[in-house]
């Protein structure tokens, strides 16, 4: 991790030292002690980016492998247990949108830390919570958290490692995946040796948030728009300034707004829905919430390689259509014969999911300044949560008034086709600033 920045943070030395015309020390004198503190903030940031990614979605995956133990204790029907699985996206469209406010005010660094706390708090109190509305509303605590730092992340890493962004997006795009399939594959086994109570079991998510705190509080106090901006201070402090652009102009801003939304539908229905269809289909509950991780853990290779691939085409259309043909793979193998092809479901689910930090990495190559990665984030994530609240909700009732899982599942394929046609519509070799001009 520290290799991988040492370039980044040794650009980040050159550029912000440069001579100003305000007085100071001669650069022989000062030139090393702060090309030391810029490396050295250069790898803290990493290293809060890395832990912040790691509890983007615990929260969510932990809860969908003991969603049934939760059902049960809580006395949830599945239609409210569907309600619960579309309190993310909402969540998310609701905070994340306020997130670009946040970050100007406040500078993103102080967003982000704040944001790990309330996952923290969150996540510590929702299973003591004692009835379903205290229990959603813990949850919603923890998921403004998530919201804010799910929109910030490609804003950061535009700004400060601007040369980097494929990799750095790779990098905590595969650090979200490894906290997602890992939340997934040991809740339930530390929940048995925690003694079978599936409070504890949740709870103890909490202690990973709050170690995400740390490496983010020496950016607290820095209000700068872009936690000190990095590279690009001097050269786009003007244009941070510049008038807001009228997204909702942009087609590409659409496209990629409706994918994100589609591929989240798809994401958000797997980690809450997809450990219980294997248990329906006669799938140990063990072995069900191992093969939601490993449908998890697909990301974190992928989530690595695919944002580095993406940055080297001219058109990301083509990745789009290859991972929705894996999603209709699954789907189908999920419907014809969900337990004796688990394995090979959960894999290409996985590789499907994979959707997710290449709508990320679009973010970041369809605006060409910081303060439009920002709105695109914005935007595009906002919209696009707003887009998938209906679908998991739909799957609950879905499985409630039908009694099987086959109406859901055809209902996931459906979707798939549209997300592959806005997929390649956002991969497009264009950015959101110039058609924003453009459009009358």
């Amino acid at each position: 991790m520290v290799g991988m920045v040492s370039e980044e943070a040794t650009t980040e030395a050159t550029r912000t030292t440069r001579p100003t015309a305000a007085p100071g020390p001669a650069p022989g004198a000062d030139g090393p002690r702060r090309s030391g503190t810029h490396a050295w903030r250069a790898r803290l940031l990493v290293l809060g980016i890395v832990l912040a990614a790691l509890n983007l979605r615990p929260a969510i995956t932990s809860l969908g492998a003991l969603l049934e133990e939760v059902r049960t204790g809580l006395g949830m029907s599945g239609s409210v247990a569907g309600v619960l699985t579309s309190v993310p996206p909402l969540c998310f469209a609701v905070f994340g949108v306020m997130a670009p406010r946040l970050a100007r005010r406040f500078g993103p660094g102080a967003v982000v830390c704040a944001g790990m706390a309330a996952i923290t708090a969150g996540l510590l109190i929702r299973p003591y919570a004692g009835s379903t509305p205290a229990f959603l509303a813990a949850s919603a605590l923890a998921l403004m958290g998530i919201a804010v730092s799910n929109v910030l992340m490609p804003v950061i890493v535009k700004r400060w490692f601007p040369d980097r962004v494929g990799s750095m997006t790779g990098l905590y795009s595969m650090a979200l995946a490894l906290g997602t399939s890992a939340a997934a594959a040991v809740t339930v086994p530390v929940t048995d040796a925690l003694g079978g109570n599936w409070q504890t079991g949740l709870a103890v998510w909490a202690a990973l948030a709050a170690a995400a705190v740390l490496p983010w509080l020496p950016f607290v106090r820095d209000r700068r728009a872009a936690s000190d901006q990095g590279p690009a201070r001097e050269q786009g402090h003007a244009r941070e300034g510049a008038p807001a652009l009228r997204i909702t102009r942009s087609r590409t801003a659409w496209a990629l707004a409706v994918f994100f939304g589609l591929q989240a539908t798809g994401a958000y229905i797997t980690m809450g829905w997809m450990a219980q269809i294997f248990r329906d289909a006669g799938v140990p509950a063990g072995t069900a919430g191992v093969l939601l991780a490993v449908t998890m853990v697909m990301g974190v290779p992928l989530a690595f390689v695919i944002p580095r691939v993406a940055t080297r085409l001219p058109h990301q259309g083509p990745i789009a259509l290859a991972l929705g043909v894996c999603g209709l793979i699954g789907y189908a193998g999920l419907y014809f014969a969900p337990a004796a092809g688990a394995w090979a479901w959960a894999l290409l689910l996985g590789i499907s999911n994979c959707a997710f930090p290449l709508a990320l990495t679009m973010v970041g190559m369809r605006a060409r300044t910081g303060a439009g990665v920002a709105q695109l984030s914005a935007f595009a994530q906002s919209t696009g949560y707003l887009i998938s609240i209906p679908g998991p909700l739909l799957v609950g009732v879905l499985y409630q008034h039908s009694g099987g899982w086959g109406l859901p599942i055809a209902l996931m394929a459906a979707l798939m086709v549209p997300q592959m046609v806005v997929g390649v519509l956002a991969g497009r070799d264009r950015t959101v600033e110039d058609e924003a001009a453009r459009q009358p």
